[in-house]
């Protein structure tokens, strides 16, 4: 077999040493960080849904909100006869509505 890399046989059998004793350290410390990366992704996870929580939260306070200024445009609207009061109170709700639903769905399905 004809030598192609240019090295004598003497260190091309050191170089191979020294690429199989490498792989075999970087594989053992690939292991200790937690078995193909289970710990990075338990932890990630872990942190990911403790924000669910307040989120949450401020989704409810956000439709809340968006309630009590629906119901004052709409109060504003019908105590100046405006035609187009329903359609403002169907928009406004349901966006408050859409908000609460819309919380309560990503919080049963991730947690």
């Amino acid at each position: 077999m004809k030598n192609t890399t240019g090295l004598p046989r003497k260190q091309k059998s050191i170089a191979r040493l020294l690429v199989t004793t490498g792989l075999l350290l970087t594989s053992q410390i690939m292991y200790g960080q937690g078995g193909n990366g289970t710990a990075g992704i338990t932890d990630a996870t872990t942190q990911v849904t403790s924000y669910f929580t307040p989120l949450t939260n401020l989704m409810y306070a956000i439709g809340a909100v968006l309630g009590l200024v629906g119901a004052i445009k709409v109060y504003g609207k019908w105590n100046s006869g405006d035609q187009d009061t329903q359609k403002t109170a169907v928009s406004w709700f349901g966006s408050m509505i859409f908000l609460v639903i819309v919380a309560t769905v990503i919080r049963s399905f991730f947690l």
